[in-house]
C-alpha cells in the first residue's frame, strides 16, 4: 500500500512539474535606446542569445518625447514590475532638475508622459542625468537613481574645461506607485564624480556598476560595489572592470551563467561589453557582440517570447 501511495506521488508530482515547465514561457531580451540626441524618442532592439541585436520597427521610434524644455528622451531606462508592467524613466533634456516617466503594458501604448521634479528642493542644481531604475520585486518597491551636479554640495574637482563646474553625485527617491515619492536624499558618493548608476542582483547580493566621471585627469570607465540591499552601498570601489577606452550608460542583463554588461563605447561611436560569473573577475567580449548602428545608452531587460513575436508583426 504504502508503495503505492509513493508511486501515485510520484506521477502527481511528475504531472504538475512538467505542467509547470510547459506554462513558463521562453523569455527573450530587448534592448531601450536613444539616437543621436534624443529627439525622436524611445527605440528597441531585440535579441535572442545577448549578443545579435537588431532593432525593431526598422530602426523607427516607439515613442516621441513630450515634456522638459527641450523635449528630449535620453537614456531610457526600462524595468518590468510583477505584474507585467513595464516602467521607463529618462532624461528629458540637458539641464533639467526633473526627469521623465511613462509606462505600458506593451511598450506600443504608453500612459500620459509626467515629470517627476527630482531635485526641486536643491537650489541651483544643474543638471538630472540618467535616471535608472530598479525593481525590488520582493519588497515591490521601485528605487529610481540619478545623476546630479549641486554647486557648492561637494569639494570642487579638477575638470577639463569642457566640464567645467560639473561634479556629479547619485541622488535617488523610491516610491511604489509613481504618484507618491520619498524625500530625495543622496544615493552614492564615492569621493569622485560619478554618473550612470546601475544595479544588478546576483548570487543574493546587489551590485551596483557606476561610471568614474572625472576628468582631469580623464577616468571615463566603469567601476563596481556591492551590498546586501540595494541601497547602502560601500563608497570603495573597484578597480576599473573597463579597458582602456570611454565607457558610459552601463546595462547588466542575465544570459545563462554569466552577467552582462553592455556599455556605450561613445567616443567610438559603437557598443562595447564584458560579462563575468562572479562580478568580480571580467571578460570583455565586444567582439562578440553587434548592435543597431546609433545606439546610444540603453537598458537591457527581458519579456516574454509572445510578446516580441507580437512586436515583431507590428
Amino acid at each position: 500500500m504504502k508503495k503505492l501511495i509513493f508511486t501515485i506521488c510520484a506521477m502527481l508530482f511528475s504531472i504538475f512539474f512538467l505542467s509547470s515547465c510547459e506554462n513558463k514561457e521562453k523569455e527573450v531580451y530587448l534592448f531601450s535606446y536613444f539616437t543621436q540626441n534624443g529627439q525622436d524618442g524611445l527605440h528597441l532592439a531585440y535579441s535572442y542569445d545577448g549578443l545579435k541585436w537588431e532593432s525593431l520597427k526598422g530602426g523607427a521610434s516607439f515613442l516621441a518625447p513630450q515634456i522638459g524644455k527641450n523635449k528630449l528622451m535620453r537614456d531610457p531606462c526600462i524595468v518590468r514590475d510583477n505584474n507585467g508592467t513595464f516602467h521607463m524613466v529618462w532624461t528629458p533634456g540637458w539641464w533639467e532638475r526633473s526627469i521623465g516617466y511613462a509606462s505600458s503594458k506593451d511598450l506600443v501604448n504608453w500612459s500620459v508622459q509626467q515629470e517627476i521634479p527630482v531635485m526641486a528642493q536643491f537650489e541651483g542644481t544643474k543638471n538630472s542625468w540618467a535616471p535608472e531604475l530598479f525593481y525590488d520585486s520582493e519588497s515591490e518597491i521601485f528605487y529610481i537613481f540619478w545623476a546630479s551636479t549641486v554647486p557648492g554640495a561637494f569639494p570642487e574637482l579638477a575638470t577639463s574645461e569642457s566640464e567645467k563646474g560639473l561634479n556629479h553625485r547619485q541622488y535617488y527617491v523610491t516610491t511604489k506607485d509613481f504618484q507618491n515619492f520619498s524625500a530625495t536624499k543622496l544615493f552614492f558618493n564615492p569621493g569622485f564624480s560619478v554618473i550612470d548608476g546601475t544595479i544588478v542582483k546576483h548570487d543574493n547580493l546587489y551590485h551596483l556598476i557606476v561610471k568614474n566621471e572625472n576628468s582631469a585627469p580623464a577616468e571615463k570607465n566603469l567601476r563596481i560595489t556591492s551590498a546586501p540591499r540595494p541601497f547602502d552601498f560601500p563608497t570603495e570601489v573597484s578597480a576599473p572592470i573597463t579597458g582602456d577606452y570611454w565607457a558610459e550608460g552601463p546595462s547588466p542583463l542575465k544570459v545563462g551563467d554569466y552577467v552582462y554588461v553592455y556599455f556605450d563605447k561613445y567616443m567610438e561611436g559603437k557598443y562595447g561589453a564584458i560579462r563575468s560569473r562572479d562580478m568580480k573577475n571580467w571578460e570583455d567580449v565586444s567582439d562578440s557582440i553587434s548592435f543597431p548602428k546609433g545606439v546610444r545608452h540603453g537598458t537591457a531587460f527581458t519579456v516574454p517570447l509572445s510578446m516580441l513575436d507580437s512586436l515583431l508583426k507590428k
